[in-house]
């Protein structure tokens, strides 16, 4: 081996020694380093988070009874795809109850139905339930009668579900004595509930004369009936028995609430301040919500002085008036 050769492998080896010397008195010089150095500083623990103010919920919500623009309807000035629409950008609320009565004929036009849905969702209202009238006794004392009126209901059941609503409302007419009526009509609300039930909708009761408006005897068929689908809707003002009965009405919203699954608060007239002249909203509303009730209230206007769309308002600002007393008094 050449001597340039062997010079070479020397300083290579020379270099080598010299590298790994550094490294390890690098290595050294680092672990006294980490073993002088104070202890890392732990991290802080994370901050509470702000309290931050959380609106009460409301008591209840305010909707729309299509019945409460029932002569707009019926003249011709407002057609029914428009009821969402107007229910949105006139009086500011979000939800509404059909009335069948509008659409009768249309049960079955899914094109139809499907035009209702996408107006409604447009105008970001949402579209609670079908009040169905002129479709049977479902209490009627005849089996194959009641059993008619029950399959009537159906295609209704299947329009409310497409629209999503979450109930039909029904009526509980019947004949005969007060406990045959109250066995009838059960038997009739059962099967539709049944059917109801398989939609994933409810069927609701209103107080809408005969024995329907003494709240005892409906509460009564409730319990009959005994279904968790099956309820009541409450209406302020339909209490009228018969032309000469009349039932109180404090105690039969009081006695329906119970099995309530929504609520027609029906105004006629108002006084210069404001305030219904035939019912008082205030104890009513307490009435409803002691129930535990917080869904929505509908408005359904019924009067004739004041036009169609002012009784509507009124009727909203007096239950946003009742609403913010009960609520502020909480």
């Amino acid at each position: 081996m050449s001597q340039s050769m062997e010079r070479r492998r020397f300083l290579a080896a020379c270099s080598a020694a010299v590298a790994g010397g550094a490294l390890a008195a690098c290595a050294r010089r680092t672990d006294r380093q980490q073993a002088d150095a104070p202890p890392p500083t732990q991290p802080a623990e994370p901050a509470e988070p702000e309290e931050r103010a959380v609106a009460p919920k409301q008591l209840y919500s305010i909707s729309l009874a299509q019945w409460s623009l029932h002569r707009t309807l019926f003249a011709k000035e407002m057609d029914n795809l428009d009821f969402a629409r107007r229910t949105r950008e006139e009086f500011g609320l979000d939800a509404v109850e059909y009335v069948n009565t509008f659409f009768f004929d249309r049960v079955r036009d899914t094109d139809y139905l499907g035009e209702m849905k996408r107006r409604a969702d447009g105008a970001g209202v949402r579209s609670l339930l079908i009040m169905c009238d002129r479709l049977g006794e479902v209490g009627h004392p005849d089996t194959s009668k009641r059993t008619e009126a029950v399959r009537n209901h159906a295609p209704w059941m299947d329009a409310a579900a497409f629209l999503g609503c979450h109930s039909i409302r029904v009526n509980a007419a019947s004949q005969g004595t007060y406990e045959e009526q109250q066995r009838l009509a059960a038997d009739g609300l059962r099967k539709l509930t049944e059917l109801g039930a398989q939609r994933d909708l409810n069927v609701i009761v209103e107080n809408h004369g005969g024995l329907s408006s003494n709240g005892e005897w409906l509460s009564g068929v409730m319990r009959l009936v005994d279904h968790p689908n099956c309820g009541t809707l409450p209406d302020f003002g339909n209490f009228n028995i018969s032309r000469d009965e009349r039932y109180d009405r404090y105690k039969g919203i009081a006695e329906m609430m119970p099995f309530a699954k929504a609520v027609s608060a029906k105004s006629h007239d108002f006084d210069e301040d404001g305030n219904e002249t035939g019912t008082d909203f205030r104890r009513m509303m307490r009435i409803v919500v002691d129930a535990g009730y917080d869904g929505y209230v509908g408005v359904e206007y019924e009067g004739t002085r004041l036009p169609e769309a002012a009784g509507i308002v009124a009727t909203r600002d007096l239950l946003l008036r009742v609403r913010e007393e009960m609520q502020a008094g909480r």
